[in-house]
């Protein structure tokens, strides 16, 4: 007792010195303790956390099954895995009509899904202040300023409810050893407390620490979709991240980095320095980046590894692999710039969780599929990893430089959540070099055990020298796990790579589109060269036709039979139809030039805002007269389609219309102009010429163009009503041009080629 006086009133007599100190330090930084929390978390297993993401749940009104099933089936997992954190990475309603056209805020749903988070919340027993949610582009539609009365994310979100206002929030997760003192022993647990206040320390086992980075980076300025489909980082937000990021920097503990949000990178566009997200994580060596947006529609390997360079797109999911240098003597040498980037599944149709892992700085992940139900049991191996999806240069270059640290290598490990209890754990590795899988090792794991476990890591000694191989696919592992009722589980066999190499994983053509092209930097790029195109193969003919000396018609066509002299004949074609030709550059020019539509582009419908090639045009909301161009690249999904599907086209087929029209006209003259007389010197060829004339005649390639025409029309037509609902126009009053050229001028073209006059 006499200790505990001694303590108290040596730090009364410094109070007074840290009070000014600590007052202004708190004015000072109070907006970043808002953002900023430190989760200690009891109990074992010591050298792992691992927390729950879920992406995309789109309650809807008219999806009523999304909350019934969200509310029953993740409650009870959430209550059987125990995460340390709970991130939910937009998309939070679905904002959407029935007919899927309108996409703007419905506060009925935002009520649903505050209702179903407190029972989540409430059912899985766990803190509340665990759980992140993120804005998503769903959640963003229509909404015309953050903080307003549309904004209902604010309202209704546990991130709003709790106070997490800023766009970027940040929580570091670190695990308390156990600690246990004899009865009536003093307790000098309020003087730690005082001294932590006041020298700003953070209270910490001196073990790793785990930097989660929640990041929103949807539009200031919320469009209607279809045009709210990027993220839009500024760079006052990348600042802010890499603030977070680094504010563990100063600390010895090794801190492990992950960040989580809505876009991928490859649907995030550029700040107005050109600075990305990318730029960012890899200057941190991010572990992983967790985010969704995507859903499984794409594809189910939407997961990417990220170094320098690919700015425009990557190929593969690893890019080109760097030649290990081995070059082990260098001391503080900068750590490999590099990072996962994992998109998860999607709540609204997959029904998909995912549970990610760190131990001993291993970040491994599972994903689970709840379309059939709840899950009884479920196994994540936490090491070693994936090799396919997890590997990691810095794992590669410690292995080559004997740098590991040889507890975290001696040991298989899983963590095994259940509702039954376990009665056996086993781990197998499959050798398959002979060609097929045969087992190799077969070893029981053992349960760690922890009297306030938060949950069971499952642990198996073994040999890992004996896997060293070149190959990162050689070795295959697989856990079972047998609950009481004699129930087995297995994990899928994954290989693994002890000497940290990482095995070539490929896209399909669909996740390549979504994850391996930068769309916000090829926008521009696409958009141009399309327009070169469309230009030049209007005006070249035309340049031909007027200057050149040779003769681009038919007969000439039909004497060469070559393509390209083909081509230039259909193309000159279209230009002897001069309305058509006009028409078609005119209304280029007009779209380069002039806005497109003018439309509603907010929830509350008040001000109409006109669209360009280059973004809607809006008022900026803090200045009374600045104008700004917002949704760039979004409105790629209109202008490229309508570029790609529908004038391009549509130009062609005019040609093609006015080709056809002129081949009819010789063919018909040629055929016609025949005395009967004739074809009895010609018995070699006759068959080809009623061949060639009953074709002439029933015209059967404008038959075939008239079907494309109408095909065009048909996708234009869909485009301006889905544009006509999502902002509510009228194509007579708010984009006729748009709406009407290309049909308008496809029917003059049909009607000027219908005959041979």
């Amino acid at each position: 007792m006499g200790i505990v006086i001694l303590m108290l009133f040596c730090l009364t007599m410094h109070f007074a010195a840290f009070s000014e100190q600590i007052n202004a330090k708190t004015e000072r930084d109070s907006n970043t303790h808002l953002r900023r929390r430190v989760v200690d978390v009891t109990g074992g297993p010591e050298s792992v956390i691992w927390v729950a993401q879920l992406s995309d749940l789109h309650f809807s009104v008219h999806h009523p099954d999304r909350a019934l099933d969200f509310r029953a089936l993740v409650a009870t997992a959430l209550s059987m895995i125990k995460p340390s954190l709970v991130l939910i990475t937009g998309d939070l309603t679905d904002g959407k009509s029935k007919d899927l056209l309108i996409m703007k805020q419905n506060e009925e749903e935002w009520k649903e899904y505050q209702e179903v988070m407190e029972d989540v919340v409430k059912w899985s027993a766990l803190d509340k202040n665990i759980f992140y949610d993120l804005r998503g582009n769903h959640d963003n539609f229509g909404v015309p300023v953050i903080g307003g009365s549309f904004d209902f994310f604010s309202k209704y979100s546990i991130n709003g409810q709790l106070g997490r206002r800023g766009k970027v929030n940040s929580v570091t997760v670190q695990v308390e050893a156990a600690e246990s003192t004899e009865h009536g022993a003093p307790s000098f647990s309020f003087i730690f407390l005082v001294l932590f206040i006041l020298s700003e320390a953070n209270f910490s086992t001196g073990e790793r620490k785990h930097l989660f980075v929640g990041i929103d980076s949807t539009m200031s300025i919320g469009l209607r979709g279809p045009t709210n489909i990027f993220g839009h980082p500024t760079d006052q937000l990348l600042t802010e991240i890499d603030s977070e990021l680094a504010q563990w920097n100063s600390q010895s503990e090794p801190v492990t980095k992950i960040s989580f949000g809505h876009f991928p990178l490859s649907f995030s566009a550029l700040s107005d320095s050109g600075k990305s997200l990318k730029d960012v994580f890899l200057k941190h060596s991010l572990s992983a980046y967790l985010c969704g947006h995507l859903h499984t529609s794409f594809g189910k390997n939407l997961k990417r590894h990220h170094r320098p360079g690919h700015h425009f797109f990557q190929l593969n999911i690893h890019p080109t692999q760097l030649e290990s240098t081995k070059n082990c003597s260098s001391v503080g040498a900068p750590p490999v710039e590099e990072f996962w980037e994992w998109e998860m599944g999607d709540w609204r149709k997959s029904r998909a969780m995912r549970i990610v892992a760190i131990d001993r700085g291993f970040v491994s992940f599972l994903d689970i599929d709840f379309k059939l139900g709840a899950k009884r049991t479920i196994i994540l191996p936490t090491f070693p990893l994936d090799s396919r999806l997890m590997s990691t240069s810095p794992s590669l270059h410690s292995y080559e430089c004997h740098s590991i640290d040889p507890s975290s290598y001696e040991t298989v490990r899983a963590l095994v959540f259940s509702v039954s209890p376990i009665i056996s754990v086993v781990a197998r590795v499959y050798d398959s070099e002979p060609g097929n899988l045969d087992m190799v090792m077969e070893a029981p794991m053992s349960k760690h055990d922890d009297n306030s476990s938060r949950g069971d890591l499952y642990t198996a000694m073994w040999n890992f020298k004996a896997f060293e191989d070149p190959s990162p696919v050689r070795y295959w592992l697989q856990i079972e796990a047998i609950d009481v009722m004699g129930r087995s589980s297995l994990t899928e066999l994954r290989p693994f790579s002890i000497n940290g190499l990482s095995a070539k994983l490929s896209w399909t053509w669909q996740e390549f589109l979504v994850m391996g092209c930068q769309w916000a930097s090829l926008y521009n790029p696409i958009f141009w060269a399309c327009l070169c195109f469309i230009f030049s193969i209007l005006i070249i003919p035309k340049v031909l036709l007027t200057f050149a000396k040779g003769p681009y018609t038919y007969k000439s066509f039909s004497a060469n039979k070559d393509f390209v002299s083909g081509v230039t004949w259909v193309l000159v074609e279209l230009c002897r139809l001069s309305a058509v030709w006009f028409g078609m550059l005119g209304y280029l020019f007009y779209l380069i030039l002039f806005p497109w539509f003018s439309g509603q582009v907010f929830t509350d419908g008040k001000d109409r805002k006109y669209m360009t090639y280059k973004g809607w045009v809006v008022k900026i909301f803090s200045e009374s007269k600045e104008l700004e161009f917002i949704g760039l690249p979004d409105i790629m999904l209109v202008v490229l389609s309508h570029l790609c599907f529908v004038v391009l086209p549509s130009i062609l087929v005019a040609a093609m219309l006015a080709a056809e029209k002129e081949g009819y006209r010789v063919q018909f003259l040629s055929l016609s102009g025949k005395k009967e007389d004739d074809y009895g010197s010609e018995n070699s060829h006759r068959s080809d010429r009623r061949s060639s004339k009953f074709f002439v005649y029933k015209r059967w390639i404008r038959k075939i163009l008239l079907a494309v025409c109408l095909a065009i029309c048909w996708k234009h037509l869909k485009n301006c009503r889905g544009l006509m609902k999502a902002y509510e126009m009228n194509p007579f009053l708010h984009f006729p041009v748009y709406s009407f050229s290309v049909p308008l001028l496809l029917a003059y073209t049909i009607y000027k080629t219908r005959g041979i006059q």
